[in-house]
């Protein structure tokens, strides 16, 4: 059986900011903050949080785990889509309290709502007044009711 990964103690801002040690920076519920995105376009696809447990199987299998705040369950992207993420490089931000997925999208997207990237919708700047969104590359590339179960159930995420 395989030992399973282990992280440093956070120590000092120098060693966090300039040391070799991996020691990420859970908040208060343990989660960090994992920013994803497609290694060839550069296209963020998603962002979402992971416990220690879904870090250390990131770490150790490659591809992409995931806590699930709602849901309070660790989940594999694409246990049930297919649509499996394989870790390219894993990066961590300077205090250790973010990390950066760059992977390679099995399938045709990311977003339970069918689309490649979950980002599919923009904020205009200089709006007054109620602010509406704008879609941007909206378009499905997956029917979401064919390989999530529960979509549009509010506890899906």
């Amino acid at each position: 059986m395989t030992e399973p990964s282990s992280f440093a103690k956070q120590g000092s801002t120098a060693e966090v900011e300039e040391g070799l040690g991996f020691a990420p920076k859970f908040d208060a519920d343990g989660l960090v903050t994992a920013v994803v995105t497609d290694v060839k376009s550069g296209d963020v696809l998603m962002v979402a949080h992971m416990n220690a447990q879904a870090l250390r199987n990131t770490i150790q299998s490659g591809e992409a785990w995931f806590y699930s705040r709602s849901r309070k369950k660790l989940w594999k992207k694409g246990e049930s889509s297919g649509h499996v993420q394989r870790i390219v490089e894993l990066r961590v931000d300077c205090d250790q309290d973010a990390l950066w997925l760059k992977v390679e999208q099995e399938g045709p997207g990311a977003c339970h709502t069918g689309r490649r990237s979950c980002f599919y919708r923009a904020v205009p700047l200089g709006q007054t007044g109620d602010v509406k969104l704008e879609f941007r590359n909206a378009d499905k590339a997956f029917d979401p009711t064919a390989v999530y179960p529960g979509v549009g159930d509010k506890t899906r995420r």
